[in-house]
């Protein structure tokens, strides 16, 4: 029950998110997805591990499949570092050693940390652009509610 719950909380989640959420999504996900495998790792459930490094390595090609070439080195980069990931998650689960697969998650959490960073900025500019009767509308609006 609880994770049909949680699905249809994601999948409401995706529905509504935009282009910048949704890869927090999917950086959060694989990111999920490595912790998982490495759990599984650890107890020596194989076929886990393996499960769980497929979901991760899924996500991560749907990233790289999405990158806009045409935003220069940025794009080339994420893809180099995207193939990186991709060969330490086939590296650890041929191996079936931990840290190749610590040092994944490591680097999909550095990449979430900067597209949050990223989000609150763009988040912060866009309410510091709006006209000056708004911000303070919405203050007077959350005063009253809070």
């Amino acid at each position: 029950m609880f994770s049909y719950a949680q699905d249809a909380y994601l999948e409401t989640e995706v529905l509504q998110a935009d282009g910048c959420r949704l890869v927090q999504i999917l950086y959060r996900s694989a990111i999920d997805a490595i912790g998982s495998a490495r759990t599984h790792l650890s107890n020596s459930d194989i076929a886990g591990r393996s499960r769980e490094i497929t979901r991760a390595q899924e996500i991560l090609n749907e990233l790289a499949q999405s990158l806009d070439h045409s935003a220069g080195d940025i794009s080339r980069n994420l893809a180099e570092l995207y193939d990186y990931v991709l060969r330490l998650l086939i590296d650890g689960n041929f191996k079936q050693v931990d840290p190749p697969l610590a040092e994944a998650q490591a680097l999909l959490t550095t990449l979430l940390e900067g597209w949050e960073q990223c989000a609150a900025q763009t988040s912060a500019r866009v309410v510091s652009s709006a006209p000056v009767w708004e911000t303070a509308y919405e203050r007077e609006a959350l005063d009253c509610v809070g």
